[in-house]
């Protein structure tokens, strides 16, 4: 078997990297393997390689995938054995495991805490309604088609997450034949933290919670909550590939997405990923596999939106894999406290306000009135200063504070000063929100009212009437859930959202959906329920859509659901967290838009392809085509147009690093001719449009300006669609990924990978004897832009000890002792990425004491490594190891 150079120069494997800091590189798994083989023959030699000296992580006995993992048992020598087990005819492919971080979604508020009544309190008001009115539901057409009768029955969704609570009341209650949660598996055990052998068995209950809550936006039953998940009568299968903490391999993800296939799912979501950018990664292999064979897959496009450009997520970033980027909700949810208020003598008036963590007990047998410090409901700094010296004894009222200006703190602490107790802060936008003001002990009871309620009770104030509160604790009161508008950012790409495209400027995402402020279910133990935000919550809301739009349309066809979802969408406007501007968010932001779950069921005008890339300056692409097919019993005349949006530069200045959202854009826009403005296209035919870019003018090539917009068709049959496109003004080739002061060393045990001075000496366990809180060299290199490979080379400074035989190796100029156990770094994103050095090398030697640099080659993008020309390189500082 031919195996190409890269396969070849990959087999000194990866064995030492570990993400710190600001650096999102995999975690590598020391002495543990993925061989993928040729076929089920011929594997006897592999077997007899390992020979005892392995213990097998998984086995891949599957039809798309077949081979196995192994944790090889000698870390010595691990490298040296791996290398020769690559080399037999039975090896397809090998990778070193690389463990991917747990999704962490921000955690807006949980049930039972300070803000939600546990799963067993009281029930909440309003009661369950029908899904007519559920926000999320509402902005992608979800409400439309569950009024039609569309709710996913029949289809079997695979969720590859940390388990589902399948004890929980809205998640069926039950595991197996015959429940919501019938299928699946726990693939690793409680106690798996990606380091350590998995332990399977048959529960894949969650200890966790993120799949409890991924489960319920696709599929939870009526609550008291009055929601329900987008597709209800779907049948979920739980597949679990982390443990109650941790992370996971690379092995485990390509284990559970083959298993979930297997096992006859007809969508697979997960809301999983890390930093990469490169489709080639094995585990966005295995995906685009299974897309391949017919199953869509949704994959959350990732949580680093703060990077800006060119930090696509794996598996989000693999070919035909459905990379889901979120947009905030807007329509807030909030679940407030019921108490009453009367004024003067009148009638008690129901209110709600949402308790601080003094509110559980705090607020009990509290009947008290109103003191608003000030009678102005616009004031911007109200209780940020210390109160006049006319305020009365405020012990025995509750005092009314509006938010603004300063902290929640500072205006307690001028509160308490007067002798204040009970304090409540009303709001200064629709909705409310948890305060904190545990730190000032003389507060006894705290929460926040909406706007509106703080409004009406300044107005019978300055009446001259009195407002007496009858609070009750929050473990007392009943609850409603209310909505708020979002006026702020309601229905924008979420600012965490990543920011595609891949390095080889593959439109990633392809479809934006609501995760920001998502209510859903929550294990019982940890709640209940909770309202989380990230990706992690757009992505299954899609997988619920897919299933829809799946159901109304009698087709699985992942390459015609993708382009129904990507062609109706909605794109929308910028904003960059603060406002709106008059301008569409870049395709590489919202790919096409927020999806519309109704018109991609219905459309009866298909257009293809999903997306056009048109590359960047070198590899400009002059000419890409549209297909549209009239599906309709009708003639229909399209109009087809060109929306664009403004260029978005990816580097920082000229400086050759990339600059944080929000990243500076420039009105230059491409210009776009196309074949035909308008075309007839008759019942049941299609045409083709071919579509001629110009980038636009203007723009610093230096910078990297991602130029991208939309091909509009609008019919006379009332459709309107857009097929989103991009390119890019400059040349990611010759764009320099490295540069010389990209490297230096760090402590292994510097979370924040802070240099170390020139010449740092490192005292390290003798050969072989390193442990993880041993404080080992850290060799950090951080890369400018993506590379695909990066390779580091350890140049011997000092003289060599007296005796010892020094075996040198060349790369192009760079004449080493070798590579550090460690490197290679393949697939790498950009930023830090530090290889902890034991003193091992590639060969399984160790390395002489003494003083050493290490020099660091990262491959250009498009780069071939065989040419020198095509490498970077970054010198490191000096430093020095001693064996103790």
């Amino acid at each position: 078997m031919v195996r190409s150079a890269l396969f070849v120069s990959l087999l000194a494997t990866i064995t030492g990297a570990i993400a710190r800091g600001s650096g999102h590189a995999s975690k590598i798994v020391p002495g543990a393997y993925i061989f993928e083989f040729e076929n089920d023959h011929d594997t006897a030699e592999f077997y007899k390689q390992l020979n005892g000296e392995g213990s097998t992580r998984m086995k891949f006995d599957y039809k798309l995938f077949k081979g196995v993992s192994v944790q090889l048992k000698d870390l010595s020598n691990h490298e040296d054995k791996a290398q020769k087990m690559a080399q037999l005819p039975a090896v397809k492919n090998m990778w070193p495991v690389t463990l991917i971080q747990a999704p962490n979604p921000k955690v807006e508020w949980v049930a039972g805490t300070n803000s939600l009544p546990s799963i067993q309190s009281r029930d909440v008001y309003p009661p369950p309604t029908d899904d007519g009115n559920f926000p999320p539901h509402k902005m992608v057409q979800i409400d439309k088609l569950r009024a039609k009768g569309y709710t996913g029955k029949g289809v079997k969704v695979a969720v590859i997450d940390t388990g589902i609570d399948y004890t929980h009341p809205a998640l069926g209650g039950c595991y197996g034949a015959g429940c919501l949660v019938s299928f699946g598996t726990d693939l690793v055990g409680d106690n798996y933290s990606g380091f350590n052998t998995p332990v399977p068995d048959n529960d894949p209950k969650d200890c966790a919670g993120h799949g409890t809550h991924v489960a319920g936006i696709i599929a939870a039953q009526k609550n008291q909550y009055g929601f329900t998940g987008g597709a209800p009568d779907v049948t979920l299968g739980a597949y679990r590939v982390f443990g109650c903490e941790g992370q996971a391999g690379n092995d485990v993800l390509i284990a559970a997405y083959n298993k979930a296939f297997e096992d006859g799912a007809q969508i697979i979501t997960a809301s999983i990923g890390g930093p990469s950018g490169w489709a080639e990664e094995p585990w966005a292999v295995a995906v685009t596999r299974i897309v391949n064979a017919g199953v869509p897959c949704t994959v959350s496009a990732g949580n680093d939106g703060d990077h800006g450009l060119f930090y696509a997520s794996t598996a989000a970033n693999g070919k035909k894999v459905l990379a889901v980027a979120s947009v905030d909700n807007q329509n807030i949810p909030t679940v407030f406290s019921l108490s009453s208020y009367k004024i003067d003598s009148g009638a008690d008036t129901k209110f709600g306000y949402v308790p601080s963590s003094k509110g559980a007990e705090g607020w009990k047998g509290v009947t008290k009135p109103v003191y608003a410090l000030t009678l102005d409901t616009t004031i911007a700094d109200d209780g940020c200063s210390p109160l006049p010296d006319n305020t009365p004894d405020l012990s025995d009222h509750i005092v009314l504070v509006r938010r603004g200006s300063c902290t929640f703190v500072q205006k307690a602490q001028n509160v308490a000063a007067k002798g204040g107790k009970y304090l409540l802060y009303y709001n200064t936008i629709a909705g409310a929100l948890s305060v904190e003001v545990s730190s000032v002990p003389q507060i006894i009871g705290a929460g926040m009212v909406e706007d509106s309620t703080g409004a009406t009770w300044i107005a019978a104030i300055k009446a001259g009437k009195t407002v007496t509160l009858s609070m009750v604790a929050l473990n007392e009161a009943t609850k409603q859930v209310q909505f708020a508008d979002n006026k702020a950012t309601g229905g924008a790409l979420s600012t965490y959202t990543s920011w595609g495209p891949t390095w080889e400027m593959d439109v990633k995402p392809q479809i934006s959906s609501p995760g920001g402020n998502i209510l859903s279910t929550y294990p019982v133990a940890l709640g209940g329920y909770a309202t989380l935000s990230g990706t992690s919550m757009a992505c299954p809301l899609t997988a619920a859509a897919v299933a829809l739009v799946a159901q109304a349309r009698s087709s699985f066809d992942p390459v015609l659901l993708e382009n129904l979802l990507a062609t109706t969408a909605n794109p929308q406007l910028f904003n960059d967290g603060t406002q709106f501007y008059d301008f569409l968010a870049p395709v590489a932001q919202q790919g096409g838009g927020l999806i519309q779950a109704y018109d991609a069921a219905f459309a009866t005008t298909l257009l293809s392809p999903s997306s056009l890339s048109f590359n960047d300056t070198d590899h400009f692409i002059s000419k890409r085509q549209i297909t549209l097919k009239n599906t309709s019993k009708n003639r229909v005349t399209y109009k087809i147009g060109h929306v664009p949006t403004d260029t978005f530069y990816t580097l920082a200045n000229s400086s050759g690093y990339a600059a944080p959202f929000p990243n500076d854009a420039v009105a230059s826009h491409a210009s776009v001719r196309l074949s035909q403005q308008q075309v007839t296209v008759p019942a049941g035919r299609s045409i083709t449009v071919d579509v001629f870019p110009t980038p636009p003018r203007g723009v610093d090539a230096k910078r990297l300006g991602l130029w991208s917009g939309y091909i509009t068709v609008n019919g006379t049959d009332g459709s309107h669609l857009s097929v989103p496109y991009q390119g890019l003004t400059g040349s990611l080739q010759k764009q320099q990924v490295l540069f010389p002061e990209d490297s230096w060393i760090s402590n292994s045990t510097d979370t924040n990978l802070n240099p170390v001075a020139n010449g740092t000496v490192f005292t390290i366990p003798g050969p072989g004897n390193a442990g993880p809180s041993d404080v080992l060299p850290a060799l950090v290199v951080s890369p400018a832009l993506g590379t695909r490979l990066v390779r580091a080379d350890l140049v011997l400074l000092s003289a060599p000890p007296h005796g010892s035989k020094i075996t040198t190796k060349k790369f192009f100029d760079t004449t080493s002792i070798g590579q550090p156990s460690g490197s290679p770094l393949l697939w790498q994103s950009r930023g830090p990425t530090p290889i902890s050095w034991s003193g091992e090398l590639t060969d399984n030697k160790f390395a002489p004491p003494g003083t050493y640099k290490v020099v660091f080659h990262a491959l250009r993008i498009f780069g071939n490594e065989k040419k020198k020309e095509d490498w970077y390189v970054s010198e490191s500082p000096a430093f020095t190891i001693k064996y103790a």
